[in-house]
This record gives C-alpha cells, structure tokens and sequence, in this order.
C-alpha cells in the first residue's frame, strides 16, 4: 500500500528516470496549480471589483450626498470658516457663487472632483485632530486654483489689465478676512 508520500516519490523518481508518469502527461500537483491559479484570480477579480465599487461609493457617496457638499452653509458647518462665512454672505456680486466655484478647479469634472475629495479629507483631518491654525490661509496651490478661476470667470477684464499679479493683490476686499472693512493702500 503507498502512502501519499511514498506515491509523490515514486512519481517524482519515475519523472527523472524519463519515464512516463502514472498520473499521465502532468507531473505532479501541476493540476492543483492550475485550478489554484484560477481561483486566485476568481478572487483578486472580486476583490478589485469590490474596491472599485466601495471607492465610487465612497467618491460620490449616498445620493445628494455630493450635492450637499458643494453648498456653502456644508463648509460653514466647522465653527472656524464662521467668520468666512459670514464675510461671503456680505461681499456683493460674489455672494450669489459657491465656495467650490472659486475654491476648487474647475477645467474638468475629473479635475474638480478629485480636489474637492482631497480638500475634503485634509480639512476634515486638520479639524478632528485639533490642528486648525489661528488664522486660515490660502496654499500656493489654492492660490493658482482661485486666480484660474478669478480668469475664467471675469476673462475679458483680465485680458485688458496685468495677468502676473494676483487678482486680490488689487481687490483687497475680495478675501473673506478683508471684506467687512474698507481698506486703503
């Protein structure tokens, strides 16, 4: 009587000596192999559709999720953009926009979503975890973001003035901090 070890010898030795295997063509295990690398890829198929499905559920979120998240009072719902909010309900023509018309990039749909996620996940991280400076500035890159759509909006302005400079740099009372007040040079 052969034992499983003893069979998986006698196979191995008879498939050195050049003779035919007793289990056919195949040496062995390399059918176990094969089914096992099916399976392996039936999973990692599973597995990357459930990810995929879970990240544009968590991309997008629940319906109107996404739409509420784009409205003003959402981002004055942190007590430190108060302040922000209340000089945007005050500052003219501007007041009619939302925050993300001025404050994420809006080149494409790819682009802005993108964005608004990453944004969304910074500032949620610095608020929960008690990082939230004195006072909120803008990034370079926030900077590059609102002066392309300070452009876009107001482009045949622009292109009669100096385009190098930034458009707050002359509209001072445009940033929420200054548009209470009036200011002087």
């Amino acid at each position: 009587m052969y034992t499983v070890y003893n069979l998986h010898r006698r196979i191995r030795l008879s498939t050195r000596r050049g003779r035919p295997c007793p289990l056919g063509k195949r040496r062995g295990g390399e059918k176990m192999k094969t089914t096992g690398r099916k399976k392996l890829l039936l999973y990692a198929g599973l597995a990357t559709l459930v990810a995929v499905a879970l990240g544009l559920f968590l991309g997008l979120g629940p319906p109107k999720l996404l739409a509420a998240t784009s409205q003003p009072d959402f981002c004055m719902r942190c007590h430190v953009m108060e302040s922000n909010y209340e000089a945007w309900t005050h500052s003219g023509a501007h007041r009619r926009k939302k925050c993300v018309d001025c404050h994420l990039p809006n080149e494409n749909i790819g682009l802005h979503y993108t964005w608004k996620s990453l944004d969304g996940l910074k500032d949620a991280f610095v608020f929960y975890s008690g990082r939230v400076p004195e006072r909120i500035s803008l990034s370079s890159h926030g900077g590059s973001v609102l002066q392309a759509n300070c452009v876009r909006c107001h482009e045949t302005t622009v292109m009669m003035t100096d385009t190098d400079r930034k458009c707050w740099s002359c509209h001072r009372r445009i940033s929420h901090q200054r548009s209470g007040a009036m200011e002087t040079l």
